[in-house]
């Protein structure tokens, strides 16, 4: 099991929007994320900056950020992309975290 965390970001006045779009995340990417191996999934909102820090596991190779070729990944950033900052593909701007402690 590896954990994976990743910065993305909002656009202004988009936080309402975003909680409601991801309150009601469509079940094909559920699956998906299931059976790519990703779970113990949380996204967090800094109010102040906008940033979305992300934090998932994973039991297998990937994370949910390998899986842009996937086509119901596409038509959620293109879902996500009016409120979110994106690169031209559609995929969210994101940096990887890098891990400096972990306590079980």
């Amino acid at each position: 099991m590896q954990r994976v965390a990743f910065k993305m970001y909002l656009k202004s006045n988009c936080v309402e929007e975003y909680q409601k779009r991801h309150d009601l995340i469509w079940p094909e990417i559920k699956v998906l994320l299931a059976a790519e191996g990703v779970f113990d999934y949380t996204i967090f909102l800094d109010d102040e900056t906008n940033a979305l820090f992300a934090f998932q596991k994973i039991n297998g190779t990937g994370d949910s950020q390998d899986l842009g070729k996937n086509p119901i990944i596409q038509k959620w950033w293109a879902y996500m992309a009016d409120i979110m900052e994106t690169n031209i593909d559609n995929s969210p701007i994101s940096k990887p975290l890098i891990e400096v402690f972990h306590l079980d």
